[in-house]
């Protein structure tokens, strides 16, 4: 393994660890600066909604620049951010630290993507990217339950202190072990901006980003409301509901593993194949949910297929761009955005009378649209027109 990966990973694990333990901080900061609990709400969904504009703006705005200086300029700006955080005298400096954070989130695993997989072979580059995605699924297992050890331990501006400090070590590490010329050795990508958008041409590029949508959404339509479920359905206690999430977390990290590994065997199945598992295994865990141990199996299962298909999609649609970074970033973006339609569908579910197993079957028609989706995808790719051509970069 590149030993540029592991710094790549670390970076993804510093980042999923700010965008994660603030949901075990909100209390002690909300306390902390004497806000509600909804303004408190805001360092979670204004680090979203910073994600998903800091994605693609970031990305245009260095689209003409060598990747690695802008990793590290990215890596430095989520260091300002959470030291921002760390030391914010108030609220409003708080939100800034965290949209701060929050800006390059996207156009890190967007460019660090395709730095990832200039790494290795390109038979392997699907598998190069689950590398650099494990450090974002290992931080969604242990981000919550870390911030929350740290800031009953040593308040919750030590948990921000931790963070930068992990984000000085990856920026160290990507300075001194991705190459020089890294995501730019096999290929001779866009370079200026009217080249990347010129890539949204391709009905591929976009096919592939509502496919990400659409198994984010199904996912994260169930997964918003999963500890309604367990408690009100599965008959667990309120204190069960942290291991697991830690079970749902081991899934996530195996799921991505094992996709990145099939991607680069047969991509388009794979996906196809993660994509109806996740459909089938939502519809299930809906139908058995009132069984607290088919509860613990499927939630892992739900990780598992919810995040296989994240490799295989990062890497087809930066194939379908013709390697353009704002086509990987966009990925990024489009999964928040179908983060927040799972999330809004399956509460409205549950607002209609539906009960707590709802949002499963919710999640569930979603992700059985991104099946449909990436069929049609996979069909058209076998026999493209010449805009839409897989290249071999």
């Amino acid at each position: 393994m590149p030993t540029g990966l592991i710094a790549l990973a670390l970076g993804g694990f510093g980042i999923g660890l700010t965008e994660f333990l603030i949901a075990g901080l909100l209390p002690q900061v909300a306390s902390s600066f004497e806000v509600t609990e909804a303004a408190a709400g805001w360092l979670i969904s204004g680090y979203a909604l910073s994600v998903a504009v800091g994605a693609i703006a970031l990305t245009a705005a260095t689209a003409r620049l060598p990747r690695k200086p802008v990793l590290v300029g990215l890596v430095a700006l989520f260091v300002i951010g959470n030291l921002l955080s760390a030391v914010a005298p108030n609220y409003p400096v708080m939100l800034l630290g965290r949209i701060v954070a929050a800006l390059c989130h996207g156009s890190f695993f967007g460019i660090g993507s395709l730095v990832a997989r200039s790494l290795v072979a390109p038979e392997r580059k699907s598998r190069a990217v689950a590398v650099m995605f494990a450090g974002l699924t290992v931080a969604n297992v242990l981000g919550v339950p870390f911030g929350a050890l740290v800031g009953e331990r040593w308040g919750w501006r030590a948990a921000f202190w931790a963070v930068t400090a992990i984000g000085v070590l990856a920026l160290a590490g990507i300075a001194a072990l991705v190459p020089g010329r890294a995501g730019e050795q096999r290929s001779t990508p866009p370079s200026g901006l009217r080249d990347q958008l010129r890539a949204f041409r391709s009905s591929q590029v976009w096919l592939t980003l509502a496919a990400t949508a659409l198994s984010y959404g199904g996912m994260f339509g169930a997964f918003s409301y999963i500890a309604y479920t367990f408690t009100e359905v599965s008959g667990f206690a309120p204190a069960d509901v942290a291991w697991l999430l830690m079970v749902y977390g081991v899934g996530l990290v195996v799921g991505n593993l094992v996709g990145g590994r099939a991607a680069d065997r047969d991509r388009d199945r794979a996906l196809v194949l993660s994509l109806l598992g996740l459909t089938l295994t939502l519809a299930l865990f809906g139908l058995l949910a009132h069984s607290a141990a088919a509860s613990v199996v499927l939630v892992f299962v739900m990780g598992v297929t919810g995040f296989a298909s994240v490799p295989g999609m990062i890497t087809r649609v930066t194939d379908v761009a013709h390697g353009a970074a704002l086509a990987a970033s966009a990925n990024v973006s489009a999964s928040n955005v179908g983060n927040a339609l799972g999330a809004w569908l399956g509460g409205l579910a549950i607002s209609a009378g539906l009960g707590y197993t709802a949002p499963l079957y919710v999640g569930a028609g979603i992700a059985l649209t991104s099946v449909v989706v990436m069929m049609v995808a996979a069909r058209r790719a076998r026999s493209p027109r010449p805009a839409d051509r897989v290249p071999t970069w």
